[in-house]
């Protein structure tokens, strides 16, 4: 009998290791050369070791990082079913969202229901230091008022980087804002009027859903889908049925699916947006974090007219309580600029010189990078908790990017039973009839993967996976 192939036999060596927990999910595997080195092997025998084992889903590449132990194999969530995104505009009809506020207010509990960066994984330390030096160098300025618009050199900084993706942007139609929720507002505020309808997905991140109840506007849904995005045709055929004024889309990695809206159905998108004469406002506040390590294109690399008003945030790169964030306002820029003066007049200073201070002195793709890994390998540890330790029958999106990480619970169980006995156990969970204007997703809940992970986060999904089968 003809003898195992050399790479077959390290295959199944490391294939042992990972069956075993030897090697657990999101750890990350010796390098090419180091494994031909240590293992006394040839580098094209390494490849090929590590191909078969990616060909069995069991590793994955990640583009300049390296290979990376997968979770065990997990269903996806089913995806919305079309009927939902049929139906006609309703306004914001979930009761739920007004009492997620308490919850977010909660300092103590496990944290598994917040999608923010935890700080260990943020550059708290150099972000101290620039705002130390803003208010050093010029502290008259840095504690007045800045102008509306936001300081030009953070206006220029963030033209620059929407450049490397290939979006055109001027810095003269940027507006800084509190935060990508305050850019989202101001532009619904600028295009919509109560009694509007707007295109939302589903699910759809609740902030969203709660800005749209704020100012009185009617939702229309369309599918978000597990593993491809927006539900571009039937975004198309909603728009051809409605008088649509605003779609408000999540396509770089929605929250709560994570999932990522491929370039061809970006612009169809935008196509049917124009042809319509639908405002397209896009939330790119995860753009920057695509766990493949390359930043995906925003809607606004592929508008050339300007009707696209693009919104996004350092708040989960850099830092959460900064809150600075912007808007790429196109044509809109003047009447995004009128409603930001007329609502909070100016974003702080000290928080945008600080970002500046940071950005001219720090390698800002560097931070990056090891956020992108941390949250990467978070969602394979969290995905592989939940194999090991959740009921049968328990589906998990595999997230291209972002910090959330959703799951669908298996038949009989219910996401708001879940999250009140994990409150209980001091564990912070969010229920999935939050990320929907009619409370759908019932057997579903959001986790973050924000935090660092832990022998308490470990903890916190093994104690609500057994929360989940005793509620079955």
């Amino acid at each position: 009998m003809a003898q195992e192939p050399l790479y077959e036999r390290l295959a199944q060596r490391l294939r042992g290791q990972i069956q075993r927990g030897v090697l657990r999910a999101g750890e990350r595997l010796p390098s090419l050369r180091r494994l031909g080195r240590d293992q006394r092997i040839s580098l094209a025998t390494a490849i090929e070791a590590y191909l078969q084992l990616e060909r069995e889903g069991l590793i994955e590449a990640r583009p300049r990082s390296g290979y990376y132990v997968r979770a065990a194999s997990l269903p996806a969530p089913r995806a919305a079913a079309a009927h939902r995104a049929a139906r006609a505009p309703q306004p914001i009809r979930n009761p739920a969202l007004l009492g997620v506020l308490d919850v977010l207010g909660r300092t103590d509990v496990v944290p598994l229901h917040a999608a923010t960066p935890a700080l260990p994984l943020l550059p708290t330390a150099a972000l101290s230091g620039a705002v130390s030096r803003a208010l050093r160098r010029d502290p008259a300025a840095a504690l007045n008022y800045a102008i509306p618009q936001g300081l030009p050199a953070l206006r220029q900084r963030i033209a620059q980087r929407y450049a490397q993706c290939g979006a055109d942007v001027d810095p003269d139609e940027i507006v800084i804002t509190a935060g990508a929720m305050e850019a989202i507002s101001l532009a619904l505020r600028t295009v919509a009027r109560a009694g509007d309808v707007v295109m939302l997905e589903t699910p759809t991140y609740y902030g969203l859903l709660q800005a749209v109840a704020a100012q009185g506007l009617r939702v229309i849904e369309v599918p978000n889908r597990p593993g491809s995005g927006i539900d571009a045709a039937r975004a198309a055929e909603l728009l051809e049925r409605h008088a649509v004024r605003a779609a408000v889309l999540m396509p770089n990695f929605n929250n709560p699916l994570g999932s990522l809206t491929g370039d061809d159905d970006k612009r169809a998108l935008l196509a049917a947006c124009a042809a319509h004469g639908t405002v397209a406002i896009e939330d790119d506040l995860y753009g920057e974090l695509a766990y493949s390590g390359i930043r995906p294109a925003p809607l606004r690399a592929f508008d050339r007219d300007g009707a696209t008003i693009t919104c996004g945030s350092y708040s989960k790169m850099l830092s959460p309580g900064l809150r600075v964030g912007w808007a790429l306002g196109g044509r809109w820029s003047s009447a995004l600029l009128r409603a930001k003066c007329f609502s909070t007049v100016a974003t702080a200073t000290l928080p945008q010189q600080a970002i500046v201070e940071y950005l001219a002195r720090h390698d800002f793709d560097r931070g990056l990078r090891r956020l992108r890994r941390a949250l990467a390998d978070n969602a394979q540890r969290y995905r592989q908790a939940i194999a090991e330790h959740w009921p049968s029958g328990t589906r998990v999106a595999e997230p291209a990017g972002g910090m959330a990480l959703w799951v669908e619970l298996p038949d009989g169980a219910d996401g708001q039973a879940l999250f009140e006995a994990a409150l209980a156990k001091g564990i912070g969970i969010l229920p999935g009839h939050l990320f929907s204007n009619r409370g759908d997703y019932r057997r579903h809940v959001r986790l973050s993967c924000g935090l660092a992970w832990d022998a308490r986060t470990e903890a916190a999904l093994r104690t609500v996976g057994r929360l989940a089968s005793r509620l079955l």
